[in-house]
């Protein structure tokens, strides 16, 4: 595992990557971050980096509206399937678990959705950030509510659920 510490308008973030692609992006202070482990070395140059960097940096710039990069989340199916649904979300836009829930066929599943958006290992580029309460309100985000509001205001998101 290769990893890389990345500046932005949020806070830092930790990069993480396989030879498969990025397997995480974290804020460096939020919930579920992964411990560094010994076969863990630093790689500022490793191309997966380098161009999450200059994607990332176009996202904040809001001059870029979604990621082309290779990912290699590691997860349960359900947690997997959840992530897919995810990264449907448009830009700007928002979406409940419940929707989520329905849209994987599994209506009653809402909490276990929650639970796997709140697992996303890759904040921001598979946009858990999105996904709001029901009634409109923001709801739970590893990276913080602050964050969350931020990045969904960056993109211009009404809070209108899709």
């Amino acid at each position: 595992m290769r990893y890389h510490l990345c500046p932005s308008p949020l806070g830092d973030l930790l990069l993480v990557a396989s030879a498969q692609g990025l397997t995480g992006l974290y804020f460096i202070d939020q919930q579920y971050l992964p411990q560094k482990t010994a076969d863990w070395i630093r790689d500022d140059e490793w191309p997966a980096f380098v161009t999450a960097r200059s994607q990332l940096a176009g996202y904040f710039a809001g001059e870029r509206r979604a990621f082309e990069l290779p990912l290699a989340p590691a997860g349960t199916p359900f947690q997997q399937a959840v992530w897919m649904k995810l990264r449907e979300i448009p830009y700007g836009a928002t979406t409940s678990y419940g929707v989520i829930a329905a849209r994987l066929g599994q209506p009653t599943a809402s909490r276990a959705v929650g639970a796997a958006n709140g697992r996303n290992p890759i904040g921001i580029i598979v946009p858990c950030h999105r996904v709001i309460g029901r009634s409109g309100t923001l709801t739970g985000y590893a990276g913080g509510l602050e964050r969350k509001q931020a990045l969904l205001e960056l993109e211009g998101a009404a809070f209108n659920l899709i």
